[in-house]
């Protein structure tokens, strides 16, 4: 949706006001800001991972910009698992102050500390669990046990003079889930009896009709297919995804197989979670990858990052040859997890890969190897008629997925007009049972480029585009005070030709016209610059039908 919002008036005392600045229109980067009598809380901070057209970009963060001058007011920051795109940002927000405190469980804050501790930042921790409740200022948080693809995750009930809102951060209805813990529907209900002023539900799934399939029906099927592998199996997935390293230890153990977790996030993870106890495993169970060149292909199962695609991750540097695992004939690979919209190329390409050097690839497109962790459209139409909630504010998702679930919230009854589709940066105040948005603040994507957070613009993602794509040229010449060519033009080009040679008959162009401007008194050598630029980029095109980036050089004797 393009519209464009004015700045929100000052925010009256008793209003709520709610600001998502991230994961509204995408699958990642999550964060949501609760504002009521000049206290803040925030609602999870995760990244979101780049695309093909964002090259050179680690990771993207949601803004900041908003709280820069606010960090003195942020009471807290509820997290409500332990995945990327909702723990990813934490460090980044606490490099600006460290000390706003982290609330969540106890399996999410292991993974943030750990994160944290890369990034030598010392939290501040508050675990809390599923039945619990913490006044913060003007926040009454209630927190409600959910089922998701990781354990211990939670959704947040924030009640406040304004209103009552429940926060379901990621969340599914798995009837028969692999640690038994079960999304608490009671105490739904329970929220709903009370009255529920706003309901902000996760959407990624909304458009998917019917259930979420069981997540204990992957387990054989990861098993059969390790039984029937006559030499290694690589298995990956995310590095939080506890539940299915669980199933996949499980069937090595079956088919006696030791695991080798690949991956410095996987074994780090994986660490926590058996010391933790999340993972039932045993220390024999496993081999490390030292260990694992003393011991047969069939007897291996290798478990490992990079299901998305993910360039630097250990899956894409296997189908590169680039990592110590060599793919061979014979071997299996399994990607555990769901396309991430925008992952579809990344991962189709290490699909290729894998194949051309002689792998069975398995897939969610060729077998039943995972699924999702989020609500399908069945599943939020029950959530719905329990809540009964007066307001509605789907997040978590790309706008189609939005969409979706604000029309399943009006299928059960809720008000055309009291759906709220919106966007990162809009502003919603709730107030006396009615929400509504009531401007907009600026809001964009802050990249992480190495070291250097926000300093990387739009404008030099299309730069780098441009040098990867069309190549890059450079001119220098000097000219003396009459604007004659003294030396040069000399022409560079990379990523455009082999042989400078190609430049020989745009080069009397180029001194042809300098010497007009010359003669039209133009001594500038930075109009000089843009004429060279002109005259070589015109050429170029019709003779080349490439836009290259140039960089003419002039310099006045």
């Amino acid at each position: 949706m393009v519209q464009t919002l004015p700045e929100p008036a000052k925010l009256r005392p008793g209003v709520l006001r709610i600001i998502p600045l991230g994961g509204i229109g995408e699958i990642g980067r999550n964060m949501t800001v609760f504002e009521i009598d000049g206290k803040i809380l925030i609602v999870d901070c995760g990244v979101l991972f780049p695309e093909e057209h964002q090259p050179g970009i680690d990771v993207i963060l949601p803004d900041f910009g908003y709280l820069r001058d606010r960090l003195d007011d942020i009471i807290g920051i509820v997290l409500t698992h332990g995945h990327e795109d909702h723990i990813g940002g934490v460090p980044y927000l606490l490099r600006l102050k460290q000390d706003i405190p982290l609330i969540g469980s106890a399996l999410t804050l292991a993974f943030v500390e750990a994160k944290l501790k890369e990034h030598r930042i010392q939290p501040y921790s508050m675990v809390v669990a599923e039945g619990q409740r913490e006044k913060m200022a003007g926040f009454d948080l209630e927190f409600i046990a959910v089922n998701h693809s990781i354990p211990d995750a939670l959704a947040v009930v924030i009640r406040t003079k304004a209103g009552t809102v429940l926060h379901t951060g990621d969340f599914k209805m798995d009837q028969l889930p692999l640690d038994g813990r079960l999304t608490d529907l009671r105490a739904f209900a329970r929220v709903g009896e009370e009255g529920l002023d706003l309901f902000m539900s996760d959407s990624t799934n909304a458009d998917v009709p019917g259930f979420t399939p069981l997540e204990k029906d992957i387990g054989p099927v990861i098993e059969n297919i390790i039984s029937r592998s006559k030499k290694r199996v690589i298995v990956a997935s995310f590095s939080s995804h506890v539940h299915r390293v669980q199933q996949v230890v499980d069937a090595a153990k079956a088919n006696g197989r030791k695991v080798v977790l690949v991956g410095r996030s996987m074994v780090r993870n994986m660490q926590i979670a058996i010391d933790m106890g999340y993972l039932k495993a045993d220390l024999e169970d496993f081999v490390d990858l030292k260990q694992a060149r003393n011991l047969d292909d069939n007897q291996l199962v290798y478990m490992s990052t990079g299901s998305q695609g993910e360039p630097m991750a250990v899956l894409a540097r296997m189908a590169n040859l680039e990592h110590d695992i060599e793919i061979a004939e014979g071997d299996t690979v399994i990607l555990a997890s769901s396309l991430i919209p925008g992952n579809e190329n990344a991962v189709y390409r290490v699909i290729d890969g894998l194949t051309k050097l002689g792998a069975n690839v398995v897939h969610k497109g060729n077998a039943k190897v995972h699924v999702s962790g989020h609500a399908a459209a069945g599943e939020l139409l029950y959530c719905y008629n329990i809540l009964k909630p007066k307001n509605v504010m789907p997040v978590h998702g790309e706008y189609r997925h939005l969409i979706a679930n604000g029309k399943l919230a009006e299928q059960t009854g809720v008000a055309h007009e009291r759906v709220l589709i919106t966007e990162d940066g809009w502003v919603v105040d709730l107030v006396d049972g009615v929400a509504e948005v009531v401007g907009a603040v600026e809001c964009g994507l802050l990249y992480v480029d190495g070291k250097t957070v926000g300093k990387i613009t739009d404008e030099d993602l299309k730069d780098r585009r441009v040098l990867a794509e069309e190549g890059f040229i450079s001119i220098f010449c000097v000219v003396d005070s009459a604007g004659r060519v003294k030396v040069g033009p000399e022409i560079r080009a990379r990523a455009f030709a082999e042989d400078d040679h190609v430049f020989d008959d745009v080069k009397p162009l180029i001194e042809r016209a300098l010497a007009a401007a010359a003669g039209e008194g133009v001594r500038d050598p930075y109009a000089l610059q843009q004429v060279i630029r002109r005259t070589i980029g015109t050429w170029v095109n019709k003779a080349h039908r490439r836009r290259p980036m140039i960089i003419p050089v002039v310099i006045q004797d």
